[in-house]
C-alpha cells in the first residue's frame, strides 16, 4: 500500500487546515472568506494521483503534464490582492488554472477559465482577471478583456526576479504596481523576445 492510498478523507482535511494555519495565516493571509474557500476546496483533486499525498506542501507541485501548481500561498496572495467581491466577474488564465479557479469559485459571482493561448475576447469581459503564472511581456489582449476600472492579479517578471502585481485599467491601459516577491511559475506564451547577444 503506497503512502497515496494510506491518506484518506480525514487526513486529507488535516492537511488542509495544517497549511491553512502554517502557510498562510502566518503569511499575511488572513481574510475569512479567502480562508473558507481554501478550506472547502480539496487541492488533491487538482494533482495527479500519485502526487495526492503532497498536495499540501509549501512549494509549487509539478502536475506532469510540464505545468505546476501553484504554492497555495501564490493563490493566497493573488485573492488577497484582488480584494474579490462577491460581484465580480472573473477571468483566470494558466494551463492548470483549475484550483484557483475553484477558489476565485467561492468568492465571485462568475468564474471562467482561459489557456494562456485561447481567444478571451470571446468570452467578453470581465471585473477581475487572475494570471495564474509569471508574465515578461503582457499580452495585448489582457487590457481587451478588462472592464472598465477592472484589475489584474498576476506575477510578473523584472530583472529576473517575479513579484505578485495588482494591475489596473487606466485610460484604456494597463497600469502595474509591484507588491511583494512571489513564487510563480512563468508562462512560456508571455515570454519576453529572446535577444541577440555576441
Amino acid at each position: 500500500m503506497t503512502l497515496v492510498e494510506e491518506r484518506g478523507p480525514s487526513e486529507m482535511a488535516q492537511a488542509r487546515r495544517a497549511m491553512i494555519d502554517s502557510q498562510l495565516r502566518v503569511s499575511g493571509v488572513n481574510d475569512p472568506a479567502i480562508l473558507t474557500a481554501f478550506d472547502s476546496v480539496a487541492r488533491e483533486d487538482f494533482v495527479p494521483a500519485g502526487r495526492r499525498a503532497v498536495a499540501y506542501v509549501d512549494r509549487a507541485v509539478p502536475l506532469g503534464d510540464g505545468s505546476v501548481l501553484a504554492p497555495a500561498l501564490t493563490h493566497g496572495q493573488m485573492l488577497t490582492a484582488a480584494e474579490v467581491v462577491p460581484t465580480d466577474s472573473v477571468l483566470v488564465i494558466g494551463k492548470a488554472c483549475a484550483y484557483l479557479a475553484a477558489l476565485a469559485g467561492k468568492l465571485a459571482a462568475s468564474v471562467a477559465t482561459a489557456a494562456p493561448d485561447d481567444d478571451w475576447a470571446a468570452q467578453g469581459t470581465f471585473s477581475l482577471i487572475l494570471v495564474d503564472g509569471a508574465l515578461e511581456v503582457l499580452p495585448a489582449a489582457l487590457a481587451a478583456a478588462l472592464a472598465p476600472e477592472g484589475r489584474v492579479v498576476t506575477g510578473l517578471v523584472e530583472r529576473g526576479v517575479t513579484r505578485l502585481a495588482l494591475g489596473r485599467k487606466v485610460a484604456g491601459k494597463l497600469v502595474f504596481t509591484t507588491l511583494a516577491e512571489a513564487d510563480f511559475a512563468a508562462i512560456p506564451e508571455y515570454a519576453a523576445p529572446a535577444k541577440w547577444s555576441f
